[in-house]
């Protein structure tokens, strides 16, 4: 770390702010008042502190910095620009423009240097807790004496929005019981949202709330006073690493600092300043340079390729002595860093599958779920597990399972009644690489989570959702915790996968598309009741990835019966009281619509006939079927809430039978005959 000494950067900060102005002016469009006000701390930790290589935003070892006050985005560009990423000035002034590198939030994957997309507040500040815990974890898995390989901090920027989202409650008060001591988040105190002044709706002492939840907080930092800011970036970093705890800097600001008229007030927030406005703070603060030009040195001061490159080839020796004193350890490392899954993770599928045993009998998804889980943990050591509070009914701990909340470190973690921070953590674990996460609740709390699945979807993040107790087979919990609408709300979000498997085989297969899924996350829906088990014929089991495939056949079906998950033993039962009516059925189990429906059409319509009625039934909402069974076809499921009953009682109660089922295909056909 650099020594103290006396800072003016006031020119390198003001950089920043007419970036960030000019770009907003031009787009006539965007917030410049966060990255004006926080244009100061920005250049003390890019240029002092941030271990970064522009020539290369993947360094394993960098710092992660991360703009939870994603609206701020402009504030993020320039210093990326500023440092040397590959992001031109011309892509400054094409701010929020169709296809830019520099879009309205931030975009994982978009903009070189972006770690994580932010824009709905608080997330991204989850997002960074998610990724101190992964540095913290690999660290313990990899590092050995006087091989600190993974060693480095995690920064993050948030404002008030950040800290009034509840998301932040259960993400902070963990990160302070889990010592998360690299992690330094810094407040904008300006006092400013979209509607003015907080007093009226924000008035918590937000220190002594961190303090409350374990933080080291330092209080009262003038956000605009360079030596201030470095004072409390040292003092964040001098902790004792045995007890370090994460750090909150609470920074006053003034929202829009440097605008002459229209600084500290709302009106800043979140539209253009105007000409005239920035015209004046060009001629008030001594800035000659026109729009999108900046002095030579101020370039100067500003490019980092040179000190990133150094660093990175520094950290690069240690790395090679690390590997040639711990080859095995450091391949491993490389190789999770890399997102390679290892080989011997689908001989493990295979014999699970090809071994007669507990998931070829009849068992509870969620059940059947733990003994994939059980078969495949020794081989996937990046595998990160955890529950919010569920763990026994979820059942997403094995016997391998080392619970980070007991021993500091491991592979599972409680993340407390918490569903929406565990989402958004597990998206920022994704993130930093070499771990896939996995976390587990009930169906119904997926709503907990709803947001941070569809940011998991937007970043094409492979995160897993293990959601239990999938449907009114739930039983006398009642209408509160039966899922009803949310397999299609969560099918509805584009590049989520969800899948709802019948039996043991089909969760097996379930999870190894999870795991072997790269580019989105995956939401398994289990039951809480046990399932039968199906014989299936080597081309079924493999068609099973496919999404959707013909389960029981006959020589001419004059009807297709369509099902998931424990609604398939239904669809079963009435194909064989069809059968005794002299109608031929086809019964198709489709564990996930999505993938199905990505299949060649010649395959899909080897499924499901053109021309042949088709009668689907899932215990939910019947509209998103009606796709599925068309115009001609019947949907059954549950358009109401749920009740609080024994489950054969409840399906009963809602039609959700075989003689139901029964009905409507013979209906459709057009017998009249009594039922089986």
């Amino acid at each position: 770390m650099n020594a103290p000494e006396k800072l003016t950067t006031t020119a390198n900060a003001d950089a920043i702010r007419f970036l960030a102005a000019d770009a907003v002016e031009q787009a006539q469009s965007g917030h410049p008042g966060a990255p004006m006000g926080m244009a100061d701390i920005a250049e003390v930790l890019w240029r002092r502190h941030l271990r970064h290589n522009p020539a290369d935003p993947k360094w394993a070892n960098r710092d992660r910095f991360i703009l939870s006050n994603g609206h701020g985005s402009m504030l993020l560009y320039a210093l990326l620009h500023l440092s040397g990423y590959d992001l031109p000035m011309a892509e400054m002034q094409k701010f929020r423009q169709l296809h830019s590198k520099t879009p309205g939030h931030p975009e994982v994957d978009v903009t070189p240097g972006v770690e994580t997309t932010t824009g709905p507040l608080g997330q991204g500040l989850a997002n960074a807790i998610g990724m101190a815990l992964a540095e913290k974890m690999l660290a313990a898995q990899f590092n050995r004496p006087q091989h600190a390989i993974i060693d480095h901090d995690t920064y993050v920027f948030m404002g008030d929005g950040c800290l009034m989202e509840g998301i932040s409650h259960e993400a902070c008060s963990l990160a302070g019981t889990l010592g998360l001591g690299k992690l330094i988040a810094f407040y904008d105190d300006n006092r400013i949202s979209i509607d003015g002044d907080v007093a009226g709706w924000f008035t918590d002492d937000t220190p002594l709330r961190f303090e409350a939840y374990r933080w080291n907080v330092i209080r009262n930092v003038d956000g605009h006073d360079a030596a201030s800011i470095d004072a409390a970036i040292r003092i964040a970093k001098s902790q004792d690493p045995l007890h370090a705890k994460p750090t909150l800097i609470c920074c006053k600001t003034n929202i829009g600092h440097g605008a002459p008229t229209k600084a500290g007030g709302h009106d800043v927030h979140g539209a253009p300043l105007g000409k005239a406005e920035i015209e004046a703070m060009r001629a008030a603060r001594g800035w000659q340079s026109p729009a999108f030009e900046l002095p030579p040195e101020v370039v100067a001061a500003w490019d980092a390729k040179a000190s990133g490159a150094a660093r990175q080839a520094q950290w690069q020796g240690r790395f090679d002595a690390y590997a040639a004193a711990y080859p095995h350890e450091a391949a491993e490392l490389q190789r999770r860093i890399a997102g390679e899954l290892p080989a011997a993770l689908g001989t493990a599928f295979d014999e699970l599958l090809a071994t007669e045993g507990d998931l070829q009998k009849k068992v509870a998804t969620r059940k059947a779920s733990q003994i994939v889980l059980e078969a495949i943990s020794a081989t996937l050591p990046e595998f990160f597990g955890g529950s919010a509070d569920l763990t026994g009914s979820n059942l997403t701990n094995v016997k391998a399972s080392v619970w980070v909340n007991h021993h500091g470190a491991g592979n599972y973690l409680s993340y407390g009644v918490r569903e929406f921070a565990m989402a958004a953590m597990m998206n920022g674990m994704a993130l930093y690489g070499g771990f896939i996460p996995y976390g587990g609740t009930f169906m119904t709390f997926s709503d907990y989570s709803r947001n941070a699945i569809r940011m998991a979807a937007l970043m094409r993040q492979r995160v897993i959702h293990v959601l239990t107790h999938d449907s009114i087979g739930l039983g006398e919990d009642g209408p509160t915790h039966q899922p009803i609408e949310h397999a299609a709300a969560l099918r509805l979000i584009p590049n989520n996968r969800l899948w709802r498997p019948c039996d043991g085989v089909e969760t097996a297969v379930a999870w190894r598309a999870a795991i072997e899924r790269a580019d989105g996350p995956t939401c398994l829906i289990l039951s809480r009741q046990a399932l039968p088990p199906y014989r299936r014929s080597p081309v079924q089991q493999q068609q099973i990835a496919r999404g959707g495939y013909v389960l029981e056949d006959c020589s001419a079906p004059q009807v297709v019966l369509i099902a998931t998950g424990s609604e398939v033993g239904i669809a079963s039962a009435a194909a064989a009281f069809l059968d005794k009516r002299g109608i031929l059925a086809r019964v198709v189990s489709m564990p996930c619509v999505e993938v199905f429906y990505a299949q060649e059409r010649k395959y899909r319509d080897f499924v499901l006939p053109p021309g042949l009625p088709r009668v689907s039934i899932e215990a939910g909402v019947t509209w998103f079927w009606r796709g599925v069974v068309g115009d001609g076809g019947i949907a059954l499921g549950i358009d109401s809430f749920g009740e609080s009953a024994p489950a054969d009682q409840l399906y009963a109660h809602f039609g959700l039978t075989a003689q139901a089922m029964a009905d409507a295909a013979a209906g459709l056909v057009g017998d009249k005959g009594e039922g089986g």
